[in-house]
């Protein structure tokens, strides 16, 4: 059972920089797509990034593209995600997500970490 561990969320103003950290567990992960989800209060959540294990590729959503970068790390079976130049609307709850490629949802996921960006 894949497990999903989040670390990395806080309080920071607008402009600064964070990077989550999201711990898997309980799989080979090399035929998984890794993704990076967040929830706003009173909002669906939404699809922020998306990496490829094996082979690195890499999607981003319009609004976070060329301010968040996704990567991983397999030797350490880490995904993280640096978070730069955060807005206000950055706030949100994140969640590390994992998915085989052969798959069509993420159907696995953590427990979330809060992000708070101060105006």
């Amino acid at each position: 059972q894949v497990q999903l561990v989040e670390s990395g969320g806080g309080s920071v103003q607008a402009g600064g920089s964070l990077r989550l950290s999201c711990a898997a567990s309980g799989r080979t992960f090399s035929t998984y797509i890794m993704g990076w989800f967040r929830q706003a209060p009173g909002k669906e959540r939404e699809f922020v990034s998306s990496i490829t294990w094996s082979g690195g590729t890499t999607r981003y959503a319009d609004s976070v593209k060329g301010r968040f970068t996704i990567s991983r790390d397999a030797a350490k079976n880490q995904v993280y995600l640096q978070m730069n130049s955060l807005k206000p609307e950055d706030t949100a709850v994140y969640y590390c997500a994992a998915r085989r490629m052969s798959e069509v949802k993420f159907g696995s996921w953590g427990q979330g970490t809060q992000v708070t960006v101060s105006s």
